[in-house]
């Protein structure tokens, strides 16, 4: 093993067993994203300020939108995976697309299953689509960087070998002799951390009286800065490297950039309006 490897840390998968009950630390970090994500969404619609008048969604009504976007994250999540990562794999194998304890999500397919939930939770309740994104978005990184941090507990996803200008390189289990990048934590970074600050301070300069404004904010970076950790990122093995070198993560997130760039532009050029208060009727005045 070269000099400047660090043995990986390795830990057990399994945070709680109770005879053959188990509850794994990646199950851990969906719930962890939720409930905080959910204390973190409660706080923004009580603060008035940050939409320039009463939030148009109710923090009641946004309790009743956990089910559905939990759902939606898990559904388009798997879907998302069996689609654009193993889609052979499970053509010959249907009965273990159900097999989630074993892994196998994909963000873009959860997010697209969030986008489902927003639109359906809008027009069942009349409440701004828009707004309702741009909520789920500002905690969306939240998750993310939980999820990543689970990925490196785990030993997978591991990035791509590194040299010896890398000192924190990383010997992951299962991946062979050669010291990698610990990429799950380039990407936790990223995607959480430095994508949760970005649309926080956004948050704080008035962007959420600017529906939609978050929502392409959190499509262009979370897809510039997922295109940066896959440059470090192992590809997936029955993948490989796609077109001109470029990994499927790239792939799915370069119509990310360019449809959040496209939103935020259009949100931009919106008139800056005290939100309509929840259930209101397009049209109605503000009271």
């Amino acid at each position: 093993m070269p000099f400047f490897a660090i043995a990986f840390p390795v830990f057990d998968p399994v945070a709680v067993a109770v005879g053959p009950f188990e509850i794994r630390w990646y199950a851990l970090a969906y719930i962890a994203g939720i409930l905080l994500g959910w204390l973190y969404a409660r706080m923004l619609l009580q603060r008035e300020r940050l939409w320039g008048g009463p939030a148009p969604i109710t923090p009641v009504q946004f309790d009743d939108f956990i089910l559905w976007v939990t759902i939606g994250i898990i559904l388009g999540g798997r879907t998302g995976y069996v689609l654009f990562y193993n889609l052979d794999f499970f053509i010959a194998n249907p009965s273990e697309i159900f097999v989630l304890w074993k892994g196998g999500m994909s963000f873009h397919g959860g997010f697209m299953g969030c986008v489902v939930a927003v639109f359906l939770f809008g027009w069942k309740r009349n409440i701004s689509v828009a707004s309702l994104g741009d909520i789920t978005c500002a905690v969306g990184p939240i998750g993310l960087f939980l999820g990543r941090i689970a990925n490196f507990i785990n030993g997978e996803l591991w990035g791509r070998p590194a040299d010896s200008t890398v000192p924190w390189a990383m010997v992951f289990p299962n991946a062979g002799p050669l010291p990698r990048h610990p990429s799950q934590l380039y990407e936790a970074g990223l995607e959480g951390l430095a994508l949760f600050l970005i649309l926080a301070l956004m948050i704080r300069a008035g962007a959420l009286k600017r529906p939609g404004l978050i929502i392409g904010a959190f499509l262009t970076f979370y897809g510039l800065g997922r295109i940066t950790g896959e440059f470090f990122r192992e590809p997936d093995p029955q993948l490989g490297f796609r077109w001109g070198g470029m990994t499927m993560g790239m792939l799915l997130s370069v119509p990310m950039v360019i449809a959040g760039i496209v939103v935020m532009l259009a949100a931009r050029r919106r008139a800056s309006t005290p939100p309509q208060p929840a259930g209101a009727k397009p049209g109605e005045a503000v009271k």
